[in-house]
């Protein structure tokens, strides 16, 4: 997996930038992290709310979230901001979360779960994942391999990205993984042989 030391520089000046008050670059600094957030809320989705919301328009919120108040962001560095990012999106996800349940009353346990949640997901992304599709010469750090995994997660056929998020980021067994599918266990391991094939390719790295 190889890991572009330019698109870090690049995000560490856009941050810098923003900080300074360029709205331009603070627009471009978000969508560098649109991908990133939308394999998070897809799994958030899929354990919490059982699809009963879009992925896509949690990801937009949070990002006109980030915009409106980025201006709260104390913070310096690139792993400081999308930890905040993420803490965005958890208050988000946990508003969906209580309308989905039919309740009122802000649950402030419940978005740290989910922050948890998203952190440990991140986590996933930038280490167990990132071991099954990279050699361990190709593995990045965790924060880089996890935004990569993430753009890169994005652009498989649906099946493939479902296979794989179930059976890494939500850590399910096979025979899970099949019954959530609608596919049989043979079918399922196969698929996810293919999928993890493509997202190596996907990441020009060797199978």
């Amino acid at each position: 997996m190889e890991i572009s030391s330019e698109r870090n520089e690049q995000s560490r000046e856009l941050l810098s930038l923003a900080r300074d008050g360029d709205g331009n670059a603070l627009g471009a600094l978000l969508s560098v992290y649109r991908r990133y957030l939308s394999v998070l809320a897809r799994t958030q989705i899929s354990r919490r709310l059982q699809g009963k919301a879009d992925a896509s328009d949690l990801v937009q919120e949070a990002l006109l979230e980030a915009h409106r108040h980025f201006r709260d962001f104390r913070g310096t560095s690139e792993g400081e901001f999308v930890a905040w990012l993420r803490s965005i999106l958890a208050g988000l996800i946990a508003n969906h979360v209580r309308r989905y349940l039919g309740t009122k009353r802000r649950d402030a346990r419940l978005e740290r779960a989910l922050l948890i949640e998203l952190s440990d997901t991140s986590g996933v992304l930038g280490a167990e994942l990132a071991a099954d599709v990279s050699s361990p010469s190709e593995q990045a750090v965790h924060h880089e391999a996890s935004l990569q995994l993430a753009n890169a997660l994005e652009t498989l056929p649906d099946h493939y990205r479902e296979v794989i998020m179930l059976r890494h980021l939500e850590g399910l067994p096979f025979a899970q993984v099949a019954e959530r599918m609608g596919r049989s266990v043979e079918s399922v391991e196969k698929l996810w042989v293919r999928a993890l094939a493509r997202l190596r390719q996907t990441l020009g790295g060797r199978a």
